[in-house]
């Protein structure tokens, strides 16, 4: 494919600019991981803290409650602030939770740990990526870096049971947080050296109160879905919840279009191409992550076999997602962003119509066979909608579209 007028033109990135996509993709593979990594550990976990049915939901998926609640107002802040300030300090508080984390005497503080881990990766997700907008100008260059960001995002959330599978073989469940300790040393003294600052000269101020809507909107339907599902609250409590969080939600939209600096540019959902693209990534996430959770309780409770066992049972998902992503910058040379992202979608179609049939009585082959073919397809998706979304705006907006 000929190279286009306009990417001739665009400013080439550096060497530095590469070395700070290396560092870069630490905390983003570092994040990524701790999503799923307790999904091995957390049956050894469980009888090691005494932690009861309640606290196991909320150790789980507290990191994530935070992270789903922040992440837009994180990534806007970046842009207020600057955002390789934002992605130091979330490193920082990243590491102290980590170590608060790995060393909890109970359940109650290895969830307050994992809570302060969740609002700190909500800090780094959308500054690395926003850092990457800035750093690669040029169109391909752009798409060579965003497909290295979304290996390691992706990627990382897929192979984190394996990470945590492989550390329990060998050490207590605390060292699954440990590895976080090494990786933010990395990036907080190759980062000033490597990561250049971006602030817009007319940032504006970070709408406090649109942030608390934002909070009041998300958090109540995340907790409402989750506790109507594992039947750990009434189903009254639940429904009420996401009705709270859906009202709040409305407020927050009529707010956003008000707003001559939003908190999040509701108006590039008018867009039919955004909207489709973030609609599709948010489902494949929650596809990804469902996939990986029932996969993994099925290679131990099902099958019976030990973490480090199931580990590898469940690397080729991890491997498959990498390899989806590092291939499309060079199927997108020859093929529309619109057909490849619907040709890998159907190719992970047939890998979650394996999944469906698959029993116990099979073994853990086609299960296998199932998460990577589906986990391969999503490779188009993950990088060209990524590259899509952050590309729809300005420079100065970048860490807003990120999140």
């Amino acid at each position: 494919m000929s190279v286009s007028k306009t990417e001739e033109t665009e400013p080439r990135a550096t060497s530095r600019d590469w070395m700070g996509l290396a560092v870069l993709a630490l905390p983003t593979l570092l994040v990524a991981l701790d999503m799923n990594v307790l999904f091995l550990a957390l049956p050894r976990l469980t009888a090691e803290l005494g932690a009861d049915s309640v606290e196991q939901l909320w150790i789980t998926d507290a990191y994530g409650f935070m992270v789903a609640g922040l992440v837009i107002t994180m990534g806007t802040l970046g842009d207020r602030i600057g955002r390789r300030k934002l992605l130091l300090t979330g490193a920082v508080a990243f590491a102290i939770a980590s170590l608060a984390s790995a060393y909890a005497p109970n359940p109650t503080v290895l969830i307050a740990a994992r809570t302060v881990l969740g609002i700190a990766g909500a800090t780094v997700m959308p500054s690395t990526l926003a850092l990457i907008t800035n750093m690669f100008r040029n169109g391909q260059e752009r798409g060579k870096a965003i497909a290295v960001w979304a290996t390691c995002n992706f990627t990382g959330a897929a192979l984190g049971p394996v990470v945590g599978g492989i550390l329990l073989d060998h050490f207590w469940w605390g060292s699954v947080f440990l590895m976080a300790l090494p990786i933010m040393v990395v990036v907080l003294i190759a980062g000033p050296l490597v990561l250049p600052e971006f602030r817009p000269p007319q940032a504006g101020r970070l709408d406090l109160t649109s942030v608390l809507l934002s909070m009041l909107a998300i958090l109540p339907v995340v907790y409402g879905i989750k506790t109507l599902a594992t039947g750990n609250g009434t189903a009254t409590v639940s429904v009420v919840a996401i009705l709270v969080g859906l009202v709040f939600g409305i407020v927050f939209v009529r707010r956003q279009l008000r707003l001559e600096n939003p908190l999040l540019d509701l108006r590039l959902f008018t867009r039919r191409s955004f909207a489709l693209v973030v609609l599709a990534l948010a489902l494949a996430g929650i596809v990804m992550a469902g996939v990986g959770l029932l996969v993994t309780q099925f290679l131990q409770s099902v099958l019976g076999y030990s973490p480090l066992v199931s580990a590898l049972w469940f690397a080729p998902m991890g491997l498959a997602v990498a390899v989806g992503t590092m291939v499309t910058p060079a199927f997108t040379k020859s093929l529309k962003p619109s057909v490849a992202i619907a040709g890998g979608l159907a190719v992970s179609t047939l890998g979650a119509a394996v999944l469906i049939v698959v029993n116990s009585t099979w073994g853990p082959v086609p299960v296998v066979i199932g998460i990577a073919i589906l986990a391969v397809g999503t490779g188009p998706l993950f990088t060209i909608g990524t590259g899509l979304v952050v590309g729809s705006v300005p420079p100065e907006r970048a860490g807003s579209a990120a999140a």
